[in-house]
């Protein structure tokens, strides 16, 4: 997900937009999981900000966080996921997908202060910037989720009736696509209530503004 940062002056707010990279097209040319043991790889990177403020580094942000469309954000979480082999075997009339082991690393894009902050500042900044990355958690949480119901989905997938294993690859973009969508409509959900209203990131973006 992205936090976007639109400026303007005292009453600055920001936009939180979602770009989970869930294109149905995309997964389905992966291939598939199973359930084996696994687990996510979860990075961290920063770009720099500065300032000597919560308002200065906030508009700081605005300047130099990363590209996403057409505005700055304020952070952004991605992935990669890649498979083993899969494999669609004929099996009698029918058809069974095998499955192989996912590869997930998702990686967390931070702001990050590049001078020594006053005591104050620092303060208000430390709370801002662990409220944001817990926000991005989830996202990075929600991802991790999405590769387990591909698992569950597709793992030992049996179509009968289907020597060519048409249906069956038929079938694993159907469930695809709505494991995508479901996926991309929980984050937006999340981000709406975050940065509604009295929501949770809304109060501290304020908060590092009108505080530090």
């Amino acid at each position: 997900m992205a936090l976007h940062v639109r400026q303007g002056g005292a009453s600055e707010r920001a936009v939180l937009r979602v770009r989970l990279c869930l294109l149905t097209t995309a997964l389905v040319a992966l291939p598939l999981a199973a359930h084996a043991e696994w687990k996510p790889v979860e990075k961290v990177e920063t770009y720099a900000i500065s300032g000597q403020s919560g308002l200065e580094l906030y508009r700081s942000i605005g300047q130099n966080g990363p590209n996403v469309g057409i505005a700055h954000a304020i952070a952004f979480t991605n992935f990669k996921l890649t498979w083993g082999v899969r494999d669609y075997k004929p099996s009698g009339k029918g058809c069974v997908l095998t499955a192989a082991k996912p590869k997930l690393i998702i990686t967390y894009t931070l702001p990050s202060p590049s001078a020594p902050l006053p005591p104050a500042v620092q303060k208000s900044w430390e709370v801002f910037i662990a409220g944001v990355s817990a926000h991005e958690k989830v996202h990075g949480a929600s991802m991790i989720q999405m590769v387990h119901d591909i698992e569950a989905a597709t793992d030992g997938l049996t179509v009968a009736d289907d020597p060519k294993c048409s249906k069956t690859r038929a079938e694993v973009i159907r469930r695809l696509d709505a494991i995508s969508k479901a996926r991309v409509q929980a984050s937006r959900d999340f981000d709406r209530v975050e940065l509604g209203q009295g929501g949770n990131l809304q109060k501290l973006i304020l908060a590092l503004v009108n505080g530090g």
